[in-house]
């Protein structure tokens, strides 16, 4: 390793200090991080909750890089032996090779656990991040070029990520999800005064009708929220979870730990009919965005889920003085309530060259496909283009 600079990996986080490893996630130093995701508290509780681990196809590798006895920098990354709960495909790749003869599983992941939120993934304290970042690369390739690994793949990485990524040789692969922006409206309607009369009109029965369900919404944080509440929103989790995935990758116990060490972080959204949750959204919160995560109900009302996942949401950041939204992946349908496409980022590395070569071809050909369909959707939006 150049600039005498050590890599370091570890099978657990408990190895390595909270204070250490925030001080590269959360260099800002606020109580409310930039990112919660990558934080010491989310990642250990999804370690201590066994929702990640060497049983789950998940097994943790994390990365630290150490100059002298200080540690300057981290990633988050994890041993795949499937391609689950990352959201950046890449099936076909694997059917591709292992057709080929090859063997693609196991790969190296350098992310945040079913989680599809841009972030920081080169963790590193501030004046070292270009020497740290490199160091982060070269200590992924170099442990995944030693263990005979297929690749390593970096997901929802940042901009600058993405490009100091592709400068040392990766290949940058674009997507696209949908944000919410705060144009530092007072309130909702002000919101939806941006809009088209047409798409205005339709917002509002849809708020309407969501809200005529039979009860009351409320939105619960911090020391609002009780034990009592994860139990049902554990029933939605699980009941979504089955339709979407099969199985769900949180397990009941790391609810229980976001109880106890992050309340503080999420943002619970609940229809509650005669005193008892019917449907419920789970949200992060980070210092300027509101992460959409979890959504799931045990009845079924018209236009309940925008409610709860969208509207509220944007209730909530402007309440807040939040500067976006960010609702997850995918959900084309988002367009018409005033999220608008974004690109997203992840950067691949493939040790076999032709194999490499075929990824470089598809991703060249996915990234003219992806900026079509940004412009096209952004100009279907929902914003006015003239008297509305």
């Amino acid at each position: 390793m150049s600039d005498s600079l050590e890599i370091r990996l570890h099978e657990t986080l408990a190895d390595i200090p909270a204070t250490d490893w925030d001080a590269c996630a959360a260099p800002e130093g606020s109580a409310q991080p930039r990112d919660p995701f990558t934080t010491h508290r989310f990642l250990l509780a999804l370690e201590r909750s066994g929702s990640v681990g060497e049983t789950t196809g998940w097994a943790p590798r994390y990365i630290t890089v150490h100059d002298g006895g200080e540690m300057i920098a981290a990633a988050p990354a994890y041993l795949k032996s499937h391609s689950h709960g990352e959201y950046v495909f890449d099936w076909a790749w694997a059917d591709a090779w292992e057709r080929a003869g090859g063997r693609y599983y196991p790969k190296l992941q350098i992310s945040v656990p079913f989680t599809p939120v841009t972030g920081r993934r080169f963790l590193t304290r501030p004046d070292h991040e270009a020497r740290a970042a490199a160091a982060i690369v070269q200590g992924a390739v170099q442990v995944a070029a030693e263990a005979g690994l297929s690749s390593v793949h970096v997901t929802f990485c940042t901009d600058a990520e993405a490009a100091a990524g592709k400068a040392m040789g990766l290949i940058d692969r674009l997507g696209t999800q949908y944000h919410w922006d705060n144009e530092n409206y007072v309130s909702y309607d002000d919101f939806l005064a941006t809009l088209s009369s047409r798409k205005r009109k339709a917002i509002r029965r849809e708020r309407r009708a969501a809200q005529g369900f039979g009860g009351e919404i409320v939105q619960l944080t911090g020391d609002a929220l009780t034990p009592e509440h994860w139990d049902i929103f554990w029933s939605f989790y699980q009941d979504t979870g089955a339709r979407k995935w099969g199985t769900p990758y949180l397990t009941r116990a790391f609810f229980d730990i976001v109880q106890e060490e992050m309340r503080d972080d999420v943002l619970l959204v609940l229809a509650m009919r005669d005193g008892e949750p019917v449907a419920g959204a789970l949200n992060f919160i980070g210092r300027d965005t509101l992460f959409g995560r979890y959504w799931g109900q045990s009845e079924h009302h018209p236009f309940l889920h925008f409610e709860l996942c969208y509207y509220q949401a944007c209730d909530f950041a402007i309440t807040r003085g939040l500067a976006r939204v960010e609702a997850g992946a995918q959900g084309d349908h988002k367009l018409a309530r005033g999220y608008l496409p974004q690109r997203t980022h992840s950067l691949h590395w493939i040790a076999d060259p032709g194999f490499r070569g075929a990824v470089e071809e598809f991703v060249e050909r996915e990234a003219e496909a992806v900026g079509e369909d940004i412009e096209v959707l952004t100009s279907m939006g929902p914003f006015k283009r003239g008297p509305g």
